[in-house]
């Protein structure tokens, strides 16, 4: 496939790794290319040439695979196109290795707006119970060519938009686009563009799954040939899954859609508890199903899966009030289906909103508000939509210097909760603007609570 080519890796992160490293195992000659000089050398040990910050493939370079997150208007990736040099992902690589195994692995494919990882991790555990040898990759953090050496035979397999982006061959045996809302608009340009590479999963995948529920989900399915199944939180029509009382039931794996129904669950079997996540238990079960695992090891599945950090983790409480984390929680879409999860909430919120808007979220759950604290680049768009859409709630702002925003954060939500009340992390924003990442700043707000609880403590000891 590259023996004896010469192969440009734009990026030296996690996935230049991986791909520079499968390239040279492959009898490429491989070139890596970073702006970062500290980063690329990180990578000398994967016997490619480095070269910081080129703006154009170097002479005779055939190929140029790039990392996930460099945008079609980067100078280097223009150059190539310009040049007529071919220019995929590593995803786009891993199908192209995956295909020429002497028995690949089958692709069960996971991406949406919200909800990819958890669902992936559901899945896996899914397939893990019915003895399949599975791994978890892509966006969940393991690049697909490092699946690929472990010799498995199911991959689950999360796919940022990015990462579809980049790729062309892709045929899953079954895909589920599990949620389109407005998310990463400033790279993709607009949300029409941004659900059109969503729903590139699903091309050739013989399993077409849908969320009923979302209507780009169920649209962008219906471009698609392969056998619908769709998922819903009610009562499943044949051909779908869904809920029925407290049970989570399949009315498409089954011998006869239209009268018989079988049990895979219960509600409580579902973590994090919520609807948007019994809603990805369902698409995971989907797509598990699809692979032929048994209702019993899809119940095993969901009891064995262990939640990710920062994902509607409770972390204390305080005075009666409970603090939850959901940093991952990083556009509107994702903030509203936490907020569904609690009656009475005091919303920490904020950051970079990456072009979305706000509005509709926060109509949606403006009745669940005591209270709410905005902080980050974009806090005045936050409390400018809450002006005119929950003009009552009580709004305090974190002024842009404070030396410890999240301290200052957690101490006004907790002035603003009551006993009983959620103060709730779940920013609808990105966190680039004050914190390393999602998990830098949810270990913030975890450390914010701790200390609180301290103060609390030592408050009562000396009364």
């Amino acid at each position: 496939m590259v023996t004896g080519r010469s192969v440009l890796v734009a990026g030296a992160g996690v996935t230049g790794r991986s791909v520079a490293a499968a390239l040279v195992a492959m009898g490429a000659s491989v070139t890596v290319t970073d702006a970062d000089a500290d980063r690329l050398a990180e990578l000398a040990d994967t016997g490619a040439y480095l070269t910081p910050g080129l703006t154009e493939p170097p002479p005779g370079t055939d190929l140029v695979v790039t990392s996930p997150g460099w945008r079609p208007s980067s100078p280097l990736l223009v150059a190539a196109a310009a040049a007529g040099v071919p220019v995929i992902g590593e995803v786009e690589l891993a199908w192209r290795m995956s295909e020429r195994l002497p028995a690949p692995p089958a692709w069960l494919v996971v991406t949406g707006t919200n909800g990819k990882t958890t669902t992936v991790g559901m899945l896996a555990a899914m397939l893990t119970a019915h003895g399949a040898r599975t791994v978890a990759c892509g966006n969940v953090g393991l690049p697909v060519v490092d699946a690929l050496m472990t010799n498995p035979e199911v991959l689950a397999v999360e796919l940022s938009s990015f990462q579809l982006h980049w790729q062309s061959s892709l045929r899953a045996h079954s895909a589920v686009v599990l949620n389109v809302a407005e998310d990463h608009l400033d790279w993709h340009g607009s949300l029409a563009e941004y659900a059109r590479v969503k729903g590139t999963a699903y091309t050739g995948a013989k399993v077409v799954v849908s969320n009923v529920a979302d209507t780009w989900s169920s649209r962008l399915a219906g471009e698609h040939d392969g056998t619908r199944v769709g998922f819903r939180l009610d009562t499943p029509r044949p051909g779908e899954l869904g809920v029925v009382e407290d049970l989570l039931v399949d009315r498409a794996f089954v011998d006869d859609p239209a009268t018989t129904a079988v049990e895979l669950a219960t509600l409580a079997d579902v973590r994090p508890a919520g609807p948007h996540n019994v809603a990805n238990a369902l698409a995971a079960a989907a797509l598990a199903r699809s692979y032929g695992v048994s209702p019993e090891a899809v119940r095993a599945g969901l009891l064995a899966f262990e939640p990710g950090a920062h994902r509607a983790v409770p972390v204390g409480e305080v005075d009666g009030v409970r603090y939850v984390d959901d940093s991952k929680a990083t556009n509107p879409h994702a903030a509203a289906g936490s907020l569904r999860a609690f009656e009475s909430v005091v919303w920490i919120a904020g950051g970079q909103l990456k072009g979305a808007t706000v509005d509709d979220l926060v109509a949606e759950v403006a009745g669940r508000l005591r209270g709410v604290v905005v902080l980050g680049a974009d806090a005045e768009v936050i409390r400018a939509s809450l002006a005119r859409h929950a003009p009552d709630v009580p709004v305090e702002r974190v002024a842009p210097g404070d030396d410890e925003p999240m301290i200052a954060a957690v101490r006004a939500a907790g002035a603003l909760a009551r006993p009983g009340d959620v103060v709730l992390l779940a920013p609808a924003a990105a966190s680039l603007d004050m914190y390393r990442s999602y998990a830098h700043r949810g270990e913030a707000f975890t450390a914010a609570v701790h200390r609180r609880a301290q103060q609390d403590d030592g408050d009562a000891g000396a009364r």
